[in-house]
Formats: structure tokens, C-alpha cells, sequence
């Protein structure tokens, strides 16, 4: 068995805690590239916000952004796969978080837009590198099929958010906890899993061939869907739980390590 294809999420994973990959990191994945095996991100974030990283590292292939949502390519920008939200779907989401008091972000046509620039969103801009376009009241209606909604709350608040989106909407929706603070609905056929299945077929990689690394609730079917998952050693133990193996943090170059061991000694490593 050999790895061709590698998934490796950004936030909490490929990043470390200031949002830099290593030196390290991007070594293992040049390694990598250099060995004939397609390396790709596999993300929540937005296509705009993903791409500084894709080529920071060279790699010129289809981005797995917005949870699967958007796969599009880093070099051409060709549109491999896109799938909104419905838009009567959107706008009820809306309605039901204006009404409940909920922070929410629109994403539409990979554009940003909030209601005003305040403390949320000054702070999502800083964490994603994207400028937010603040609309006022025009958020709860805008025309189009949005990509993806963003209810940010408190990490206390965030669980029962996303049961009272689940009661109300089923599945209309894919709603998923990304960050402690974010819960992020998208598509309900929209996962990381589906959209890495996508991927490797289009490639003409078999699910054995393919690598994912991540440490959140919205990795969780990527890393059941890949040949071999692994979870990053800050992940939760959920998302442990679904790994075949467990590499450093995200600020010990976890990513770093499991490329290498992969390129090194291959998958009998992880079985010790």
C-alpha cells in the first residue's frame, strides 16, 4: 500500500498557533510532491483565504475550501465542484438566528458579508486574512445560494446552537462545529469526506492510496473516509477516536512529522 494523495487541514493542523506553516512543514510537503504524491488542504475556510497558503507551498491543485462546498483549483481557478446552500434554506437560517440574536456570517460568491464590522468580524478578518463587506440589515436577504453561514457564539453557547439548528432545520443542512466558537452550515451533502472521495476519483486514487490529517469535529468523515487518518495530538478525543494514527500538535510540526514518517518508513510506522 502507498500514499498518493494527502488531504492536510489548515486551522489547528498545518497552521501553528500564529496561522504560519513551518519551515519544516513545507519541506515535508515539498518532499512529498517531489515523490510524485498529490498534496492538497482541506478546509472550512474560504477559496480567497486558503490560496495564500496553496502557494506558499507551491502546490498547484484542486483546494478542498468551505467544508467540501467549493473545490476549485489553485492555479486556473477552474470550478470542480460547487454546492451551495439552497437559498429558501439560507434565508430561513437567517431569519431563525436574527430572531434567536445569533452573530452570522453570509459567504457568497467567496465574498465576506456581515451586518457590521464589529468585534466578531474584526476578529474572523484577522484570523482568515479576508476583509468582511459590512451590509447592514441587506444580510438577512441578500440574493444568491450562499457557499456557507457562520453562527459565531461562545464556546459554552456553540453545542446547543447547533441542536437548535439540527431541530429546526434537519436535514436541509449540514451544521458542523469547526472551532469551539464556530458552527458552520453548509450543503447536506457537503462534507470534507465526500469532497476528498470526489477528488481521489477524479484522480484515479483509491481510498487505500489517500492520507488525511486534521484535528476537528468538521475533519471527522475526511479522516473515516481516507485509507489513513491521522489526528493531530491537540485534537479532540472524538476525532482520535476515528484515526488510525496520532502525530504532535499543530504547534510541534504534527503535520510535519507525519509526512515524513509516511515518506520515510511508511505506513508500518504508525503501527508500532
Amino acid at each position: 500500500m502507498s500514499i498518493k494523495l494527502i488531504a492536510v487541514d489548515l486551522d489547528d493542523t498545518l497552521l501553528d498557533n500564529s496561522l504560519a506553516v513551518s519551515a519544516r512543514a513545507r519541506e515535508a510537503i515539498a518532499q512529498a510532491v517531489a515523490q510524485g504524491i498529490t498534496v492538497t488542504v482541506a478546509t472550512g475556510r474560504m477559496y480567497r483565504s486558503a490560496l495564500p497558503y496553496a502557494r506558499q507551498l507551491g502546490l498547484d491543485v484542486p483546494l478542498i475550501t468551505y467544508n467540501g462546498a467549493l473545490i476549485k483549483a489553485a492555479l486556473s481557478g477552474e470550478v470542480l465542484l460547487h454546492r451551495p446552500l439552497a437559498e429558501d434554506v439560507a434565508h430561513e437560517v437567517l431569519a431563525f438566528s436574527r430572531q434567536r440574536g445569533w452573530y452570522i456570517q453570509v459567504y457568497l460568491d467567496d465574498v465576506l458579508y456581515v451586518t457590521e464590522l464589529n468585534e466578531r468580524a474584526l476578529y474572523y478578518e484577522t484570523i482568515a486574512g479576508v476583509k468582511a463587506v459590512p451590509v447592514g440589515d441587506r444580510l438577512y436577504d441578500l440574493p444568491g445560494a450562499p457557499t456557507k453561514l457562520l453562527v459565531m457564539a461562545e464556546p459554552a453557547d456553540i453545542l446547543r446552537i447547533q441542536e437548535e439548528v439540527q431541530a429546526r432545520f434537519g436535514d436541509r443542512l449540514y451544521a458542523v462545529v469547526s472551532k469551539p466558537n464556530y458552527l458552520e452550515m453548509v450543503h447536506p451533502a457537503v462534507n470534507k469526506g465526500a469532497a476528498l472521495a470526489f477528488l481521489a476519483e477524479m484522480l484515479g486514487i483509491s481510498r487505500d492510496e489517500v492520507m488525511a490529517i486534521g484535528d476537528s469535529h468538521n475533519d471527522l468523515d475526511m479522516l473515516e473516509y481516507a485509507g489513513f487518518g491521522v489526528a493531530m495530538g491537540n485534537a479532540s478525543e472524538r476525532v482520535k477516536a476515528v484515526a488510525q494514527a496520532v502525530t504532535r500538535g499543530n504547534d510541534e510540526d504534527g503535520v510535519a512529522e507525519a509526512i515524513e514518517k509516511i515518506l520515510g518508513s511508511g505506513l508500518t510506522y504508525f503501527k508500532n
